[in-house]
């Protein structure tokens, strides 16, 4: 049972959750685990303010466990994730993704994929066993600014690009004042791509702050005329879009395109997506009509790749905006999201407008409760005997799941009847308000 790791590495509020204390343990113990194997940990970050404070611990850990270390700077974690897939290295991304900048986190990433649930165990252990362990002083590893990843992850994006066709339309990007905002001009403007840019000018504390993939409701207020939105979360490794009449394009919706545009070109590779429990069932029935096949996991990108790479999916991913082309990227990445989106919409000869009237949308109830204890909850008779006989509607679909990264409990309930939907998922958030107050 993890303690430390969530679904996406390790993250909790600055200076009271996550501390420079933890992200030298955390640095020490991921050198002690993977050295041997990997003699060099790429650090990147997103651009909270405490990312540097991070930084400067997680580095001094590894490199005093004997692991050199190179700091790439601020970067979309979809950018670190490339750069140790060709190079073979270990990297750690500083980021809370959609979170505000109160948060932060650690996620370690291992030639191009998330490190697995066994090795997030084995450091926890590391770090409970023995906290800190120091190399003998002639093998202390070095700490080096470097600057030629994010140019390599550029140059790789545009070239995949170069020469398609993109939807004639101006977009506007929405960058959350997030990592995105270091490589999205370059790689648009070298594919001559019409753009415009919004929550570009990051300070430290405003990521996410009433922009982003979490806030779409100011890029549809900025949204002009005939433009369509693009809007990305804090370490870019998700995409969400805004269509022409300002209706919101979750991730749902863009993979139906992209399998749409991927079948055409006979890309897409067994007839399947992979995507989560949180799925939409209109998605399914999308894919259905079309001859094609929707495999479900857990929620989390790792285990929507895991699936992808057991099965021989080429595409998947989550409602949020976590996609994975793994022809392309072996994680999620919020800017070639962006660019196949805009590439299919030009081979279907469509607009975002026409796909969306076209995407069939179940009555769905998303809601976050918030919580002291999670376990607990989740443990709650009230809550079971609910569930149990909310499952055996067959009209309904239910899930029900502790949040892995913040202390939320997570309702998803959808069905044909919206009424009926509703008042279930009222009724769900109503037994875990009362059993985490008593």
């Amino acid at each position: 049972m993890k303690r430390l790791f969530g679904t996406d590495g390790v993250r909790g509020i600055v200076n009271e959750e996550l501390t420079p204390e933890l992200a030298m343990k955390i640095g020490n113990a991921a050198g002690r685990f993977f050295l041997g194997k990997y003699d060099t940990l790429v650090i990147a970050k997103d651009t909270r303010g405490s990312g540097d404070l991070l930084e400067a611990a997680l580095a001094s850990g590894a490199a005093s466990a004997g692991m050199n270390v190179q700091l790439a700077g601020v970067l979309p974690t979809p950018g670190l994730a490339y750069c140790t897939r060709q190079n073979r290295f270990l990297g750690a991304v500083i980021s809370a993704s959609h979170n505000p900048a109160v948060y932060n986190g650690i996620k370690l990433i291992a030639e191009g994929m998330k490190i697995s649930d066994e090795e997030e165990v084995e450091i926890e252990n590391l770090i409970d066993s023995v906290p800190l362990h120091y190399s003998v002083f002639s093998k202390v590893g070095s700490i080096s600014y470097v600057s030629h990843h994010r140019r390599d992850y550029i140059a790789y994006v545009s070239g995949l690009f170069e020469g398609h066709r993109f939807a004639d339309v101006e977009v506007l990007v929405d960058a959350a004042n997030g990592a995105v905002f270091s490589v999205v001009r370059e790689v648009l403007g070298t594919l001559r791509i019409d753009a415009e840019y919004a929550f570009v000018n990051p300070d430290g504390i405003n990521i996410n702050e009433k922009c982003g993939s979490t806030h779409h409701e100011s890029t549809c207020r900025l949204l002009k005329n005939g433009q369509i939105g693009v809007l990305f979360d804090g370490d870019a490794d998700r995409c969400l879009m805004i269509s022409e009449n300002r209706k919101l394009v979750d991730g749902d919706m863009i993979m139906a395109l992209n399998a749409q545009k991927m079948q055409r070109t006979e890309r897409l590779s067994n007839g399947t997506v992979v995507s989560t429990v949180m799925s939409n069932l209109g998605f399914e029935h999308f894919l259905k009509t079309r001859g094609l096949r929707l495999i479900r996991t857990r929620v989390g990108d790792k285990y929507v790749l895991e699936k992808m790479l057991e099965t021989g999916s080429r595409l998947g991913g989550e409602q949020s905006g976590h996609l994975i082309f793994l022809d392309r990227s072996t994680t999620g990445d919020g800017l070639i999201t962006a660019l196949e989106t805009l590439n299919a919409l030009a081979e279907l000869d469509m607009s975002l407008n026409e796909f969306t009237d076209s995407f069939p949308v179940f009555p769905q109830v998303l809601k976050n409760v918030p919580v002291a204890d999670r376990r607990k909850v989740m443990d709650s008779e009230k809550l079971k005997t609910l569930l149990d006989r909310a499952r055996k509607d067959t009209d309904l679909r239910v899930v029900v799941r502790p949040s892995g990264t913040e202390p939320l409990i997570r309702i998803m309930v959808e069905g044909m009847n919206e009424n009926k939907v509703r008042d279930t998922a009222e009724k769900l958030a109503e037994i875990i308000e009362e059993t985490n107050g008593e």
